[in-house]
């Protein structure tokens, strides 16, 4: 299964796309010999300020057709680590060929894309900025395969 996480806004190099290439790297190597992978970002942006609707558009171009789409918002379900390789392993099981997140801009996701959205996953109450969403959401990604290759990595 291909995972792809869809976002607002382009990442620069510094410590926070440093974190993501890493954990990516990590997710692919381990996620391949799973049936996991490879992940892709995709990142959009709305240079002409058209607020939440217009980067709906553009994150919906990026969403691959038929993929679970995944909207990462506050008020989305809280799951542990093992609940969410799970969720990923439940997908995979079930024959989706792609998995996408979607991490929405400074004033999140548009109402009508979020609602489209097959799950909404919560990293918590409390908004984080997109950088920290993606950099939490590559290691979520990497400690899932690694707690289905029943790796070490996470610890009970």
């Amino acid at each position: 299964m291909r995972v792809h996480i869809c976002a607002v806004g382009r990442l620069r190099s510094g410590p926070e796309r440093a974190l993501i290439d890493d954990y990516l790297t990590r997710f692919d190597r381990t996620g391949r010999a799973l049936g996991l992978g490879p992940c892709t970002l995709h990142e959009v942006e709305d240079k002409k300020g058209g607020g939440m609707k217009a980067e709906a558009a553009l994150l919906d171009r990026a969403l691959p057709a038929g993929a679970v789409i995944v909207a990462l918002d506050e008020r989305g379900k809280l799951l542990s680590s093992p609940e969410f390789s799970d969720k990923l392993a439940g997908w995979r099981d079930m024959g989706r060929g792609d998995l996408a997140f979607v991490i929405g801009g400074a004033d999140g996701i548009d109402p009508a894309l979020r609602a489209r959205a097959d799950f909404k996953l919560s990293f918590g109450k409390m908004v984080w900025p997109h950088m920290l969403a993606r950099v939490m959401l590559t290691e979520q990604l990497y400690r899932a395969a690694s707690i289905l290759a029943n790796s070490p990595y996470h610890r009970v």
